[in-house]
């Protein structure tokens, strides 16, 4: 990838991105992932696909909370503008945009819905919720299956994701053997 020019405004939209983006975390940062690629990728043109799939993938692989996968693209945007510098501010920009807004908001009214939890209003919020942290979780995995080139004619790949859903959600079977047996299926090339 050639080299990209990044000026103020560039890296002031940026971090606005990040900072609208922090308010939509309700499933956590990875739920967030889909806008970021369109962002990134699509639009900016600052991240190739790969790159942006990397983020993601060594980020969540890496010991410590999954919202680092944000300053992981910041990093890497930097590097695509030009160098050390400009990769330690894109992590700044990215890693910050996204975890200051939500903090404050959770900050705030923690307490007051605890307080509160046992309103009407508080539980109802509470439940729905889930099925919106669900449905952008499922957009995120589709984002990056797709991206790396898993079309709908690679049935065997999503036929794997499903029957792995599946038995997650069912079973007690620890997900670290569902991820031992995928490597082995994609090591003989079933996957």
């Amino acid at each position: 990838m050639n080299p990209i020019v990044m000026q103020g405004p560039d890296w002031l939209a940026l971090l606005a991105h990040y900072l609208s983006l922090s308010m939509l975390c309700v499933g956590g940062a990875i739920a967030t992932a889909p806008d970021m690629h369109r962002f990134l990728v699509q639009e900016k043109a600052w991240l190739t696909d790969p790159q942006f799939s990397a983020s993601i993938a060594i980020a969540q692989a890496a010991p410590g909370p999954n919202v680092l996968f944000t300053a992981l693209m910041g990093w890497n945007v930097g590097l695509n503008a030009g160098g050390l510098w400009p990769a330690l501010l894109g992590m700044v920009l990215t890693l910050g945009g996204i975890m200051l807004p939500s903090s404050l908001v959770v900050y705030f009214t923690s307490q007051w819905s605890h307080r509160n939890r046992d309103l009407r209003a508080v539980r109802a919020f509470k439940q729905g919720m889930a099925p919106l942290v669900v449905a952008l979780l499922i957009a995120t995995g589709f984002i990056l299956a797709t991206a790396q080139g898993y079309a709908w004619s690679h049935w065997p790949a999503w036929l794997l994701a499903a029957v792995t859903t599946v038995i997650v959600w069912r079973t007690r079977v620890h997900l670290l053997w569902l991820l031992g047996a995928g490597a082995v299926l994609g090591w003989f090339g079933f996957v």
